[in-house]
């Protein structure tokens, strides 16, 4: 099998694939129109190139760490796109229910609400009742219109990867993205157990005093956008400061985004744009897109910053990189310095220095702590579903939405809905990445502070560092970049650390 046709032939097609991926989710277009590039690019994908592709992978091994580490992550590209192959029917008709589904929302107004603004107008709607009713509609729209396609892509998931040859897709994804999913299990276990008694007195102060009186006990997922939102620190977060706040953290670490012109920045609002804001990489690093949808306040900041992160990640990688590292590899890498990044909305010296802000009586930083319990509480227990919903014998569809909604709710304590069991699945584990990166983005904040201060992001020499690290695209998994780096364990040890709940922990150490 000639590999070096293979890398070329797939860099095209991940191109053309985030050509597509943009133009739509950006809003610019309303189809989703993903199974021709597929059908041009059938070869890179069939099953026996996957079989041929494993062949070599167990052969590479013995020639070395770099040739097996790259046959691997070939071998994961090729099963991710025979997935995507045998899925694109399914795909495009998702994305063009929900850019075409419109939410009535029954609260007496007769509002027509586009799903995918839902989670906005939510963010952004300070009556309650008005939120639960659009929460019910989009409920009702996701159990209705979504989730019969979903669970005919789940189904199609788990028979795939057994026609692969893997006991269950789970077992997949362990072996061709090197993740020991149990030993992140008890790790995230830990952690929950460890937050238990703490997450109320914690959380619950700042629901109440975000939500207007909305008690912890009462909290529904409704309400998590208008908390999230914290509109009440609006003042603190100026719109106009957005893209000068911006391009003023980058000049202090020594990039000018001026001269980018690699760098594709969409911060318009327009019908049909994805509520999540995404960065594309087109062509790494030649061609990397970030399209955010302005909701308001610190959402836009921490947003910007998030995908930001991942930004200038892609956009300093060395062109010079195989493929396999420049596309591929342990995606907790850049959610990592995308965490990394958007952390910065919660920092006190960059608030100060950025945005002229001072927490004086620490409600902006009490509101960031609570949220980011609540975000890492939600995705340990998200792991523990979706091991569940990949385990070789899975629970029957109505244990499984009984089993989320039970999970999730106990973390976050809100009245989970079931009906989007389905829908908050990410493919590929993705979850891990996320807990992972959050781990390895604590342990790089400390790391970062310590060799050059609390305002290391307006040290040029810091921003050398950085790229040091960027130009390795996604060689090294998170463990490996933290050993390499600082000689450590990746751990969550320092996240209770960070969140102030470790025994004898000061929250500010880490900050």
């Amino acid at each position: 099998m000639d590999l070096a046709a293979y890398r070329l032939q797939a860099e095209a097609f991940t191109a053309e694939l985030g050509e597509e991926y943009h133009a739509h989710f950006a809003g610019l277009r309303a189809e989703f129109d993903v199974e021709p590039i597929y059908a041009r690019h059938a070869g890179l994908f069939s099953a026996d190139t996957v079989a041929r592709l494993r062949e070599q992978a167990d052969a590479a091994s013995a020639r070395g760490e770099d040739a097996g580490r790259r046959a691997r992550m070939l071998l994961d590209f090729a099963v991710e796109g025979h997935l995507g192959l045998i899925a694109t029917d399914l795909e495009s008709e998702l994305a063009q229910r929900e850019a075409g589904t419109v939410l009535s929302v029954r609260d007496g107004s007769g509002a027509a609400i586009p799903f995918r603004e839902a989670t906005i107008v939510q963010a952004n709607e300070p009556d309650r009742d008005r939120r639960l009713a659009i929460e019910a509609a989009r409920l009702e729209a996701t159990e209705t219109q979504l989730n019969p396609l979903y669970a005919e892509l789940l189904e199609r998931t788990r028979a795939t990867a057994r026609e692969l040859g893997w006991a269950s897709y789970r077992a997949l994804c362990e072996q061709l993205k090197g993740f020991d999913l149990d030993r992140l299990a008890r790790a995230t276990d830990a952690f929950t157990a460890a937050t238990e008694q703490a997450y109320a007195p914690l959380v619950g102060p700042v629901v109440e005093r975000t939500l207007d009186g909305v008690m912890l006990e009462d909290l529904q997922r409704a309400d998590l956008p208008r908390l999230f939102r914290f509109a009440e620190a609006d003042a603190a977060f100026d719109g106009a400061q957005l893209l000068p706040s911006f391009a003023a953290t980058l000049d202090g670490l020594g990039i000018d985004p001026a001269t980018q012109r690699n760098v594709h920045l969409d911060v318009a609002s327009r019908p049909g744009k994805s509520p999540r804001a995404f960065c594309v990489a087109v062509r790494v690093p030649q061609d990397v897109r970030l399209v955010v949808p302005p909701i308001g306040g610190r959402d836009d900041f921490t947003a910007l910053l998030h995908e930001g992160g991942h930004v200038e990640h892609y956009a300093h990688v060395d062109p010079a990189l195989a493929f396999e590292y420049r596309h591929l590899g342990d995606n907790a890498i850049t959610e990592a310095f995308a965490f990394l990044f958007d952390h910065l909305a919660e920092d006190p010296e960059w608030l100060r220095l950025r945005l002229g802000v001072q927490d004086a009586d620490g409600t902006l930083a009490a509101h960031a702590r609570a949220t980011r319990l609540i975000y890492l509480r939600r995705y340990a227990a998200k792991l523990a579903y979706e091991l569940d919903v990949h385990a070789v014998d899975p629970p029957d569809d109505g244990a499984l939405r009984e089993r989320y909604a039970t999970l999730l709710g106990a973390a976050a304590r809100v009245r989970w809905p079931r009906e989007t069991y389905l829908a908050d699945l990410d493919p590929g584990f993705y979850v891990a990445c996320y807990l992972r990166a959050w781990a390895l983005e604590t342990h790089l904040r400390a790391h970062l502070r310590e060799r050059f201060g609390a305002q290391w992001f307006a040290q040029r020499e810091a921003g050398e560092a950085l790229r040091a690290l960027w130009r390795d695209g996604q060689r090294l998994s998170a463990e490996e970049l933290l050993g390499e780096l600082t000689g450590a364990e990746l751990d969550f040890g320092a996240l209770l650390a960070d969140l102030g709940l470790a025994p004898d922990a000061d929250p500010q150490a880490v900050r």
